[in-house]
């Protein structure tokens, strides 16, 4: 039971960082810069994806006690699901903020 919490919380953390470089202007949620480009969001929503993967290599490594060996599938398939958790971030910076900001 508290494997599932800790997957669940896991997933959540991982929603949260695919969204993060399309929510704010800030590098890293840290740095203020004047205006973001899409190369910048981008290359941060990579390195929150290695840090989601790392993060769920020590997750299974602290609830199994061993790391399995995944091949390229497992990767293509968790980077598949990072940008999907992505979207509704991604929609709001280049779609949704502007329409907003239209009708006001």
């Amino acid at each position: 039971m508290i494997n599932q919490f800790v997957m669940f919380i896991a997933l959540l953390m991982a929603l949260f960082l695919a969204n993060l470089p399309w929510l704010n202007d800030k590098l890293f949620f840290i740095i203020k810069l004047h205006k973001k480009s899409g190369w910048i969001r981008w290359l941060e929503w990579a390195s929150f994806y290695l840090v989601v993967l790392a993060g769920g290599f020590a997750l299974e490594r602290k609830l199994m006690g061993i790391v399995s060996e995944q091949d390229w599938e497992f990767y293509v398939v968790t980077i598949c699901l990072f940008i999907v958790f992505a979207l509704p971030g991604f929609i709001y910076c280049y779609d949704l903020k502007k329409v907003l900001k239209n009708r006001r």
